[in-house]
């Protein structure tokens, strides 16, 4: 299975009540189909996946399966505190037709690598489905290692290592060390470009939401061979990425999403809402991505 493209990691849109608003989720992803998207990320931590009932969980993945079209990847968030846990959700996943999930070592426990090994094995025999790894230790505690690494690369259903710790060398040591073994998917969103020259050929992209135009237009112009272009809007897209990376950065994806004429409701707490003084700086750095043409 060959990932490609822009795939967005998919925020969550909520009504007034709090409920999953399903009216904007279709225009949502209307309006990232238009831009050019390559394929479907839901319920990652983007989406809130966390913060929802395995029944809302089970409720936007069919939602996103029914709107795909023939070509676009799919892969499901299901991610959960414990082994059991990811396998039912993966379960689930596979057999409303998700191509693949994306896994991040489960959350809370900050296991050891010999823990994470046994883990994706064990959900992998359970379950024979495609597995995108997510490496987020500034997040998740716990760095999935070479060590990890070394034992799943030539398992033929882990696809992929979304990286996201930031650190480029990091990636490019995937990059070099599984060439044609696990394909690496760009995470750290504003070193995206450094990724691209490494050899991720997809991005599963939380900004992706807010800023889907530039973005898929810097994926197409890397992939035509116009590096200086990618490169171009890198530049014009990063201020924003930074602010992004600076901190509530799910609510910023959807004031994003507001800013666009794309309204996706307010995040679950314990999320807290955008102070004044965040809004206006996201609203400043997103302004050559709300004029783009």
């Amino acid at each position: 299975m060959k990932l490609q493209g822009v795939m967005p990691a998919l925020v969550t849109p909520y009504d007034a009540g709090g409920e999953i608003d399903f009216v904007a989720f279709e225009a949502h992803l209307t309006a990232l189909r238009a831009a050019g998207v390559s394929g479907w990320v839901p319920c990652g931590s983007s989406g809130e996946y966390n913060l929802m009932s395995n029944a809302e969980r089970d409720s936007v993945l069919q939602f996103v399966k029914d709107f795909a079209k023939p070509g676009e990847t799919l892969i499901a968030g299901t991610n959960a505190p414990s082994t059991a846990g990811v396998i039912a959700n993966t379960k689930r996943a596979k057999a409303m037709g998700y191509d693949a999930v994306l896994l991040a070592v489960p959350f809370y426990t900050k296991p050891t690598q010999a823990e994470i090994i046994r883990h994706f094995n064990a959900v992998i025999d359970a379950t024979d489905m495609n597995i995108v790894l997510y490496s987020y230790p500034g997040k998740d505690g716990v760095e999935i290692e070479y060590e990890s690494l070394d034992a799943l690369a030539d398992n033929p259903r882990v696809i992929g290592i979304k990286e996201s710790s930031g650190v480029m060398q990091r990636a490019i040591g995937i990059s070099t060390r599984y060439a044609g073994r696990i394909q690496l998917v760009s995470g750290s969103d504003d070193i995206a470009w450094d990724f691209m020259h490494w050899g991720a050929d997809s991005w599963i992209c939380g900004p992706a939401n807010c800023m889907a135009k530039p973005v898929c237009e810097m994926d197409t112009a890397f992939r035509a061979g116009n590096h200086a272009r990618a490169k171009e809007i890198m530049q014009a897209v990063w201020p924003a990425m930074n602010v992004l990376e600076s901190g509530k950065f799910v609510q910023k994806l959807k004031y994003g999403c507001e800013l666009q004429g794309n309204p996706v409701g307010e995040c679950r707490m314990p999320f807290g809402p955008l102070t004044e003084a965040e809004k206006a700086e996201f609203a400043a750095a997103m302004q050559p991505i709300l004029n783009w043409k």
